[in-house]
């Protein structure tokens, strides 16, 4: 029987330190938005109240997360496919996706956003003056890269051959093969990239702000530039929201993909 391992004492302390770095400006920041606009003591729950109650709020908050549901679909659709395809098939572009990959690293945003209103001018008004068209298509180029290494890692790690061929012997289609056999195994990685992607659509304000949209950075700014004590329940209300976006992805994404595929032993 082997020994049981503990933690180690320097871990305790690297945790720690990790834990002050993120609770302590979130205290701060309830502290700050506790105090009250008329006499700057504590504790009120005004600003909470002002935010809550606030149209703009619950209408940017909406926007932002349902573009956030398309892009993570879009993503999904667009590169599990192409992924999977590269890994079976065709393994020499694989480099040349994971350089494609790089760009919106090496692009600013305040580049690309200029780059896309000018290519898609003259376009159908649902697409260009809409955030679901256009917004939409900025966001899946922003999470391309956090989606297609998430994938990558997923595909790498499991036997695209292997349960391919298992599954065509067994009569099935390359689509079934694909939603029931390989989907249920990339199911962390495709969760991780939706994480990405939601934290990236739920906090992006360059874009936004050129493309003149109204999306919940945006409220997020104007309340920081107008307000100064529901500037902080809002910060704090908006990491309570985004956390519990990804929470509720997560229990999905396990509840959905409880039963994964079996992969047949080989001998």
């Amino acid at each position: 029987m082997k020994p049981r391992r503990f933690m180690a004492p320097s871990a305790f302390v690297w945790l720690l330190i990790a834990a002050t770095y993120f609770i302590v400006p979130l205290i701060a920041t309830l502290d700050f938005s506790l105090k009250s606009n008329r006499t700057g003591k504590c504790c009120t729950l005004h600003n909470y109240g002002w935010v809550i109650h606030n149209g703009d709020f619950w209408h940017t908050i909406k926007v932002s997360f349902l573009l956030a549901v398309e892009t993570i679909v879009i993503s999904l659709v667009l590169f599990v496919p192409t992924i999977y395809l590269v890994h079976l098939k065709l393994p020499r572009l694989r480099p040349v996706i994971a350089f494609l990959a790089l760009i919106p690293f090496v692009v600013p945003p305040i580049v690309m956003v200029v780059g896309l209103l000018r290519t898609f001018k003259g376009t159908p008004h649902w697409y260009y003056a809409e955030p679901w068209g256009f917004l939409a298509t900025a966001y899946v180029i922003l999470a391309f890269p956090y989606m297609f290494f998430s994938l990558d890692a997923g595909f790498r790690a499991i036997d695209v051959h292997t349960l391919t061929e298992a599954s065509q012997s067994l009569g099935a289609r390359w689509t079934t093969t694909l939603f029931r056999v390989i989907l249920p195994n990339i199911r962390t990685a495709a969760l991780g990239a939706s994480f990405l992607a939601l934290a990236i659509v739920m906090g992006e304000f360059t874009i936004a702000n050129l493309a003149a949209f109204h999306t919940f950075p945006i409220f997020i700014q104007y309340v920081n530039e107008s307000q100064g004590y529901p500037a902080g329940a809002l910060t704090l209300l908006s990491f309570i929201i985004t956390w519990a976006a990804m929470l509720s992805l997560l229990l999905v994404g396990r509840k959905r993909g409880a039963r994964g595929a079996v992969i047949p032993a080989t001998r």
